[in-house]
């Protein structure tokens, strides 16, 4: 349990780190993220970025189980 766990806080430090570099490639941009602009408020929801990280992570994830 500790193992899963350990990987999943390391893979959301690494996505935290990585953020800046994704974002030059069009991660967060994508057809299907949300942006609402109110009164100098941002709220922010990127479900198809997410649905593309957990698609490639549980790709990552499937390949070195072999």
């Amino acid at each position: 349990m500790a193992k899963y766990f350990l990987t999943i806080v390391l893979a959301c430090l690494a996505t935290g780190v990585l953020w800046p570099w994704l974002g030059r490639l069009g991660l967060g941009r994508l057809p299907g993220d949300v942006r609402f602009v109110r009164k100098g408020s941002m709220y922010y929801f990127p479900f198809t970025s997410c649905l593309l990280v957990t698609a490639i992570l549980t790709l990552i994830a499937w390949l070195f189980r072999l």
